[in-house]
């Protein structure tokens, strides 16, 4: 039986997301025997010529699917994102920071210490400034928090700091459906930017940026690896008492292999990518995400009975979170979805609503299947 045979849901949650049924169909063989070796992947030594072979590929599927340019280091680490709020600032900020943050708690002078701007536009950049603010220093450059983060901060409103060590950007905020279309311009400040709700699914513009970080359970493949690429030059700012495990440095020397990887995971991401380089890498996902969004706003914007909670010009194509007219049509809603086979479409608990996470896996016709309910709800309720 193949997994295109058996009933497989319309999977429209935030994360862990749909994978491609072509990718769970190649990695159920390694499940059990890998290439004819008698052993699973999930058996391998971390060691051995077979996964430094499948870990290999993977890295350099990475580097090629997102145009990685020399300079920049590619590692696969663990700890998901919410490890690289507080690894950014560790590795990043510098002693200077560090430094800043020591003076503020003894109430002495920081003039002069590094710190780091954040763009305020959701939960998990809130969440990173914090962490940041754990380590050394870091100042809010702009938020939208006071309109409940539905749009993202317009260029006139976002004050950046020339001299800041890096600047930090969620580029798509899954909780309320924003995504930056351009990222901010920080002139010459290295970008911080937390992809991991639209990586592989836009282009990159790797001048701008000093380190990238992504979760893999969205559009990389299934949770338990985490995508960090890191702009080589930066990470000699990385105090040399750093723990081994937090220092981007000890993992690059050790081709992200200093400790155990979750095998796995990144076996199959690297499955997910060879889908991707198929289909005519990142370049084609953003017109397929483009359309599927595309498709669903559509339904929403013609007429009163849907109400999108993105100011449209900040709207996600990952992400599409709306409302109807009452939180009891929302759950009859959500339980005539459920019924039809479609499933993680409840908003996220801090904000309520509805969502449907559009990432890289999703076919069209799951989105077709929504449009088409959504139409006939709004038919018998409107």
């Amino acid at each position: 039986m193949t997994a295109t045979s058996v009933r497989r849901v319309f999977n429209f949650g935030a994360g862990p997301a749909t994978l491609p049924a072509e990718v769970l169909e190649q990695a159920r063989e390694g499940l059990l025997d890998w290439g004819g070796r008698g052993l699973s992947v999930m058996e391998m030594s971390h060691r051995s010529k077979e996964y430094e072979a499948i870990h290999g590929e993977a890295l350099a599927s990475l580097r090629r699917l997102l145009a990685v340019p020399e300079g920049f280091v590619v590692l696969l680490l663990q700890g998901g994102a919410s490890l690289q709020f507080a690894m950014v600032p560790m590795n990043l900020l510098g002693p200077a920071g560090a430094a800043s943050a020591a003076s503020a708690a003894s109430g002495a002078s920081a003039a002069g210490a590094a710190s780091a701007d954040y763009l305020l536009t959701g939960s998990w950049s809130k969440k990173a400034l914090a962490d940041a603010r754990r380590v050394g220093a870091a100042r809010v450059a702009a938020s939208t928090e006071d309109e409940g983060f539905a749009r993202l901060p317009r260029p006139e409103e976002i004050d950046l700091d020339p001299g800041a060590a890096y600047a930090h950007v969620t580029s798509n905020n899954t909780i309320v459906g924003t995504q930056w279309r351009e990222l901010p311009d920080a002139g010459v400040v290295p970008l911080a930017i937390d992809a991991s709700s639209d990586v592989l699914a836009r282009p990159v513009p790797w001048e701008r940026v000093g380190v990238l970080y992504a979760g893999a359970q969205k559009n990389l493949g299934p949770a338990g690896v985490t995508l960090v690429v890191v702009r080589e030059n930066l990470t000699a700012r990385a105090p040399e008492d750093l723990p081994a495990m937090l220092d981007y440095r000890r993992h690059a020397a050790a081709n992200s292999l200093y400790n155990t990887p979750p095998c796995w995971s990144i076996y199959v991401l690297g499955l997910c990518c060879r889908w991707v380089e198929e289909r005519g890498g990142v370049a084609a996902m953003e017109r397929a995400a483009e359309e599927r969004a595309a498709i669903l706003y559509e339904v929403l914007d013609r007429g009163g009975f849907y109400r999108g909670t993105a100011e449209p010009a900040s709207r996600s194509r990952m992400n599409v979170t709306f409302r109807l007219p009452s939180e009891e049509l929302e759950r009859r809603l959500l339980e005539e979805a459920a019924a039809a086979g479609m499933i993680g479409l409840e908003g996220h608990r801090s904000v309520g609503g509805l969502r449907a996470s559009l990432y890289n896996a999703m076919p069209r016709e799951s989105v077709e299947a929504l449009v088409a309910l959504l139409r006939d709800f709004e038919r018998r309720y409107g």
